[in-house]
């Protein structure tokens, strides 16, 4: 039972990195309509700004987390700016092949800069470790830190769409991008301002994923992006409810596949559980059915 337990709370850490990473991915396919396949890749980056700040300029941990969140931020806003404004009106798959051109631009411009030996990243999280059931369940700090986090920038997220005006102003341009020019929304401006919080999303993410697992290299960032993509698409793309149960669902799954099945089968399982998801219900688990006019 303890074990079953440990496995289960590892997998919820896990997921909630997947569910921050997956907002990023759901937030900017629900306003701008495009899959940003340079995602994970920014993850990877925040990792990188995280790890020169504090293991190679000796600053603190909030300091490290701090340039690793703006830094993503800026990035982010660049990216759409300068890869993907001057195709606003460009087919999808022209979309698409930039940002798989952008994703491979970002990982050799880290294998030029760090080289290609894997980098050490220590833990940025101080928080103490937690036992539970008398000692048999230890919880890291990084697994509380991870679950905490999700659950804030979803409340938060949550929040900011319903209660501000600019993420009114994101649910107006993802419902009809012509009508809320006609009222007077900055498309450029609304789709910028949801490329900086999907990058912001993903620096945090970059520096709790690799806290847990303190591995960095140029290729950090790709595996976790499809996977948090997969949890967007599970949960439903466009929905910010189910980027976080997708999420959740994926590391939960992804984890007892590795205790108990097979650590070698643990991906198959988890795309095999997408693809029986999609057959039973297309639009994800909280996805909604779009009507197009004819």
């Amino acid at each position: 039972m303890s074990s079953f337990l440990s496995y289960l709370i590892s997998g919820i850490s896990l997921g909630s990195v997947y569910a921050i990473i997956a907002l990023g991915y759901t937030m900017v396919y629900g306003i701008a309509k495009m899959l940003n396949f340079a995602h994970g890749d920014i993850i990877m980056v925040g990792a990188y700004m995280a790890y020169v700040t504090f293991t190679g300029l000796g600053l603190p941990p909030i300091a490290a987390i701090a340039v690793a969140t703006v830094g993503c931020t800026v990035l982010g806003v660049l990216i759409e700016a300068i890869a993907y404004k001057p195709l606003r009106g460009a087919s999808s798959l022209n979309v698409l092949i930039t940002a798989i051109g952008v994703s491979y631009f970002l990982q050799n411009s880290a294998l030029l800069v760090f080289g290609a030996d894997s980098k050490t990243f220590t833990s940025l999280v101080n928080i103490p470790s937690v036992s539970i059931m008398d000692g048999a369940v230890i919880i890291s700090g990084v697994t509380i830190a991870s679950i905490v986090t999700c659950i804030i920038v979803m409340v938060v997220l949550t929040l900011f769409i319903n209660k501000t005006k600019a993420g009114q102003a994101m649910l107006a341009v993802s419902e009809d991008t012509g009508a809320a020019t006609l009222m007077g929304i900055s498309v450029n401006r609304t789709i910028a301002i949801t490329f900086a919080i999907g990058s912001a999303l993903a620096g945090i993410a970059g520096v709790l994923l690799c806290s847990a697992y303190p591995t960095l290299s140029s290729q950090t960032g790709a595996m976790p992006g499809i996977k948090a993509f997969t949890a967007a698409v599970f949960g439903g793309i466009g929905s910010i409810p189910g980027a976080m149960i997708g999420g959740m669902v994926m590391g939960v799954v992804e984890n007892l596949s590795k205790a108990y099945i097979s650590s070698q089968l643990s991906d198959a399982i988890v795309f095999a559980l997408l693809i029986i998801i999609l057959l039973v219900k297309p639009t994800g688990l909280m996805g909604k059915k779009i009507q197009e006019k004819v």
